[in-house]
C-alpha cells in the first residue's frame, strides 16, 4: 500500500524529532534523532500505556503500514519515544492524548524494563489508565482499534503479529498484579 504525502511528512518529523538517548542503566546521555538511535542500534527511553475500560478490558489497536517499526502489527499499547525534553510520565500523557485522545486520566507507573532487539532497543516505562471516553484515533499512527480482555490479546498474539515490545510491557503488567 503507497505511503500518502501526510503520512510520509508525519514519518519524516518523527524520524528528526530529538528522542532520550541512554545508556544501558537508563542515564541519560543526550539525546539524537529516532532514526540514527535505530541505524547505530542505540538505546532510546519508550512508554507504554495499557489503557482499560471500566469492565476491564484492554485497549487493543492495529498501527498504520506507514510506521518504520512493525507497520500493520497489532499493539496492545498506546506509547513512543520520550522526547529529549520530556520524562518517562510527561512522554506517555503525550502519546495517549495523541494516538488515542484520551486525556485528562490518571496515569498510574507500574514498572520499567529494558528491551533488546537488534532494531529497537529501549528502556520502558508501564502505565496503565482507566477511561470509557470514546477514542480518537490519530489516523498517521493508528488504523483501528478495539477493547478485549489481556488474556484474549495474549491468545491472538499467538495466531497474528503483535509488537514484541509491548507484548512484554503487558505480560511485565499482569505478572506484576497477580503478586
Amino acid at each position: 500500500m503507497p505511503v500518502s504525502n501526510l503520512e510520509a511528512a508525519h514519518r519524516a518529523a518523527s524520524d528528526a524529532e530529538l528522542i532520550a538517548w541512554v545508556d544501558e542503566q537508563d542515564q541519560l546521555l543526550g539525546s539524537l534523532p529516532r532514526a540514527q538511535l535505530r541505524e547505530r542500534q542505540l538505546i532510546g527511553r519508550g512508554t507504554f500505556i495499557l489503557l482499560f475500560n471500566s469492565a476491564g478490558q484492554l485497549c487493543v489497536h492495529r498501527r498504520t503500514l506507514s510506521k518504520a517499526l512493525y507497520p500493520g502489527f497489532w499493539d496492545v499499547a498506546a506509547g513512543g519515544m520520550v522526547q529529549a525534553h520530556e520524562s518517562y510520565a510527561e512522554s506517555a500523557a503525550r502519546e495517549l492524548e495523541e494516538e488515542l485522545g484520551i486525556s485528562g486520566v490518571e496515569l498510574r507507573e507500574h514498572q520499567r524494563f529494558y528491551f533488546d532487539q537488534r532494531d529497537n532497543r529501549l528502556w520502558c516505562a508501564v502505565f496503565s489508565a482507566v477511561s470509557d471516553a470514546p477514542l480518537v484515533l490519530q489516523p498517521e499512527e493508528v488504523l483501528e482499534a478495539c477493547f478485549m480482555s489481556p488474556e484474549q490479546a495474549l491468545r491472538e498474539a499467538t495466531m497474528r503479529d503483535y509488537c514484541p515490545d509491548s507484548l512484554q510491557a503487558l505480560r511485565n503488567y499482569l505478572a506484576s498484579q497477580s503478586l
